[in-house]
């Protein structure tokens, strides 16, 4: 049994989570399906999104804030930052364009989370 927060809305519902038999996790507390969901994929495979920065050329601000588009397994995460050592992306750069596809092959994109203009 692991007892948890859930983090999928503000209601913060107490989770209990019976993994005793992985293969029929059981979930108790939330309020929502998402907290059920929430709750399994916490014991079988956490998730996580991933934020960072990258540098901007020819940008009126010389970083850009990143994210990754959905959750990635959160054995990834440093792996996936890792990807964006030495990525330099040109201005202008909108909310959402893809920075990198295809993370480590989970077909998650890091995209940009903010517009920076040209110069």
């Amino acid at each position: 049994m692991k007892e948890m927060i859930c983090i999928c809305c503000p209601m913060g519902c107490r989770l209990t989570v019976d993994d005793s038999d992985i293969n029929n996790v059981k979930v108790s507390g939330n309020t929502c399906p998402r907290g059920e969901k929430y709750g399994k994929e916490e014991v079988v495979c956490p998730k996580r999104m991933v934020t960072s920065v990258v540098r901007v050329r020819g940008g009126n601000v010389a970083m850009l804030s990143v994210k990754t588009k959905e959750a990635i397994e959160k054995s990834k995460i440093f792996d996936a930052l890792a990807t964006l050592k030495g990525v330099v992306v040109d201005a202008p750069v909108n909310i959402g364009d893809t920075v990198v596809s295809d993370v480590l092959g989970t077909g998650v994109d890091f995209i940009a989370t903010k517009n920076v203009a040209a110069k």
